[in-house]
């Protein structure tokens, strides 16, 4: 997905109304805590599962998907701090439509929602990059082969 647009059309951010954007806006942030309670069960997967992901020849390119899972749990955590800025600016102008430049402001939700955009592009690649790995190793016998001495 190249573009996270949730908008009804092309020039919403620019045309709608300060409740419309909140509106959009508390989307957005909503959106985003779900991919945080997600890149969290992807974590929980590498974790209870590192033992027998960490044959040799896997340790690296485990260690390769946490690390790019970490940058996105870091791109989440500031994508919700700027989301939460962005709302209390969104309430602010609510109140009192003359507290910022408009066009700036847009603008900047504009930049936003394009940091969005990456953000979700970037999740779905890591959570792809993390099942291939597991069904990689699932495939190969490994985490099977290992599941079921343990269990006997």
């Amino acid at each position: 997905m190249n573009n996270f647009r949730n908008r009804p059309k092309d020039n919403y951010i620019h045309e709608a109304n300060w409740e419309q954007l909140y509106v959009l806006t508390e989307h957005w942030k909503s959106d985003i805590l779900f991919y945080k309670d997600d890149l969290r069960f992807l974590h929980h997967l590498i974790d209870n599962y590192f033992l027998w992901l960490s044959k040799r020849e896997n340790i690296d390119l485990v260690q390769e998907i946490e690390v790019k899972l970490l940058l996105v749990d870091k791109q989440s955590d500031a994508l919700v701090e700027r989301l939460d800025k962005h709302l209390h600016h969104l309430a602010e102008l609510i109140d009192d439509p003359f507290v910022f430049v408009a066009d700036t402001f847009r603008n900047e939700h504009e930049l936003l929602e394009d940091d969005l955009a990456q953000f979700v592009k970037d999740f779905r690649n890591n959570r792809k990059e993390v099942f291939l790995l597991t069904e990689h190793i699932i495939k190969r016998g490994g985490l099977i082969r290992q599941f079921n001495s343990i269990s006997k």
